[in-house]
């Protein structure tokens, strides 16, 4: 089918050429027919003076007038239908196509700056003069550029950057080199890529990809001090437990020494397989491998149990604490295992950090669609700077007190995973030697 529309054209010029050599060669026999007319008369004398060749000649002029002025129209004529034919077939397909291509063009223009407008990584791209031909608003946020800056090194030598436009641009084998920079309170990487014209495969300019890579560094500074952390909270109570049995297997003690050795071994045992439990809790709330068991129970019955689970040690401090019910609290909807195991974690830190004969109050309440436990204690309290970092993995605010109190710096932690994960939350305020306040809240939906 293509073939044949692409013949048709020259079909139709063949056609023109031949029609018009018809007309010529029409033209020609006419001409010719009347000078063999005159030669003619000429012979028979039918022409004997010189007035009548002058006549004979001016009816050959009037031929030939004729013949041209026929020829002309016929030639104007199919010269139009060629012209109409031509537009209509050739010219205007090909101007549709050209305008077509032209739109499509502009279209993919069109997109490819929305694209970079609507991009989260920024885009910078230099000539080789090292002006700007084209940046994205991202870049503009990122490296925060002023309206002053124009030009490569404008852009970076303000981040005391070893880097050389020159070098950059004639990278070999159109390699890419990365660097990292830090921004205000972001770390950002810009990745440098020379590019090439495709013609003559010379390099026209460098572009510049910058991504925040701020989270990034923060997880990975997080996983190197999780490790750290892991590693001392583990060296400690092992170091202790090695200390005590090779001092046990050296020498012969009495009884009561060895008892004495052997408890010791046994609380950082006991320790150790806390931290592990805690560690093993948090990796399946991390993994949510951790099946949460919905169910609805009365919050306040609940708080009541946990305290008759720590009495043995109110006792030993001596603290005076109280637990209120409000009325007409409806029940929650959560995991109560999970539930019990944050209430039972901020009461026995509240038992832990309030010196002998102190306060603890337990407040159970509703608000909106939220049933709420309060804990409030007279105890040492938390100082200011320390209260945005207490739900941190290992973070302590006193760690010798801490260590010495068998915590692990994860209880915290995992009662904000768990409230996370029962869709509720816990809030916590507090002044140094005034004591602290804990809030819990659960949905009841």
């Amino acid at each position: 089918m293509k073939m044949k529309t692409s013949r048709k054209p020259l079909t139709i010029v063949i056609l023109v050429f031949i029609v018009e050599l018809i007309v010529v060669a029409t033209l020609g026999v006419m001409i010719q027919r009347r000078l063999n007319l005159i030669d003619e008369k000429i012979e028979t004398r039918q022409i004997s003076d010189w007035h009548q060749v002058q006549e004979e000649c001016r009816e050959l002029e009037k031929t030939i007038n004729k013949a041209l002025i026929i020829g002309m129209i016929i030639f104007a004529i199919v010269t139009i239908i060629l012209a109409v034919y031509l537009s209509q077939m050739i010219i205007y397909p090909l101007k549709k196509m050209i305008e077509s291509k032209e739109k499509k063009e502009r279209a993919e223009e069109t997109e490819l700056k929305t694209k970079l407008l609507h991009m989260t990584e920024g885009i910078i791209a230099f000539n080789i003069d090292g002006k700007i031909d084209l940046i994205n608003p991202a870049a503009k946020l990122l490296l925060k550029i002023s309206p002053e800056d124009y030009t490569f090194e404008e852009i970076f030598n303000k981040f005391n950057l070893d880097l050389n436009l020159e070098k950059l641009i004639y990278l070999e084998d159109l390699t890419s080199m990365e660097q990292r920079i830090e921004v205000e309170d972001k770390t950002v990487k810009v990745l440098f890529s020379p590019f090439r014209n495709e013609e003559n495969n010379k390099p026209e300019g460098i572009i510049a990809v910058i991504q925040d890579i701020t989270e990034n560094v923060q997880l990975d500074t997080m996983r190197k001090e999780f490790v750290a952390d892991v590693s001392h909270e583990l060296k400690t109570p092992i170091t202790s437990i090695m200390g005590y049995t090779d001092t046990l297997l050296e020498g012969d003690y009495d009884p009561e020494t060895q008892k004495e050795f052997l408890q010791v071994v046994s609380g950082e045992a006991k320790r150790m397989a806390k931290l592990v439990t805690d560690l093993l809790d948090l990796s399946r709330l991390d993994n949510n491998s951790r099946y949460i068991k919905k169910e609805k129970f009365d919050l306040g019955e609940l708080a009541k149990e946990c305290q008759k689970n720590l009495a043995i040690e109110i006792k030993k401090k001596k603290h005076h604490v109280e637990c209120l019910v409000t009325a007409d609290v409806p029940p929650v909807y959560a995991d109560k295992d999970d539930i019990k195991r944050v209430i039972l974690n901020i009461l026995t830190n509240s038992i832990k950090y309030t010196p002998e004969g102190g306060s603890i109050k337990i407040y159970v309440g509703f608000v909106y669609s939220d049933a709420y436990i309060k804990i409030i204690d007279n105890g040492i309290g938390i100082p200011e700077e320390d209260l945005n970092r207490i739900f941190e993995r290992f973070y302590r605010v006193d760690k010798s007190r801490a260590r010495e109190m068998g915590g692990t710096g994860l209880g915290l932690s995992i009662a904000k995973e768990i409230l996370d994960k029962n869709g509720g939350s816990i809030d916590i305020k507090s002044k140094v030697n005034k004591g602290t306040e804990v809030v819990i809240k659960i949905p009841t939906k």
